[in-house]
């Protein structure tokens, strides 16, 4: 997992191949005038969800974790906290092979992303996404897709 400022993506470019093309779209792209929706960078191998909503309690989330894709989540406007965990023990309470993604059940550390802020989740990185500070806020986030 990596925790960073979008200024200092540049370090992380070449631990992947396809880093600094989903690094690309997030620093070319004009995030406040982009729709909902999925936006293809380069085929399957590196896609762009773009998702505006409103942050939730922890206790309606569950982590998460994808075998076929690294999420690179990169927050536009609004800030959340993320639940994060190693994947070792935890109980898996569902798994859909065809979406990439299984949900588990299992404790986690909470991270706070800020505005122009993101994180790099590998397989074995589970995530909790969208859980609200204090109250509930609008979050406008970029989760780009990078294949392993």
């Amino acid at each position: 997992m990596i925790i960073d400022k979008k200024q200092n993506s540049a370090l992380y470019e070449n631990l992947h191949p396809r880093f600094a093309k989903a690094f690309d779209f997030i620093h070319k792209t004009d995030f406040s005038t982009l729709a909902d929706g999925k936006y293809v960078i380069e085929n399957d191998d590196i896609f762009a969800l773009v998702q505006e909503y409103h942050t939730k309690n922890k206790d309606l989330a569950n982590l998460e974790a994808h075998r076929k894709y690294i999420d690179i989540q990169y927050i536009h406007s609004g800030t959340e906290i993320i639940g994060t965990a190693t994947l070792e023990k935890q109980t898996i309470i569902s798994n859909d092979l065809e979406k990439d993604v299984a949900f588990y059940e299992g404790d986690a550390s909470f991270i706070k992303l800020e505005s122009e802020m993101f994180a790099v989740f590998f397989p074995h990185d589970l995530h909790m996404p969208g859980i609200k500070l204090t109250q509930s806020i609008k979050v406008k986030k970029v989760v780009v897709k990078v294949g392993i």
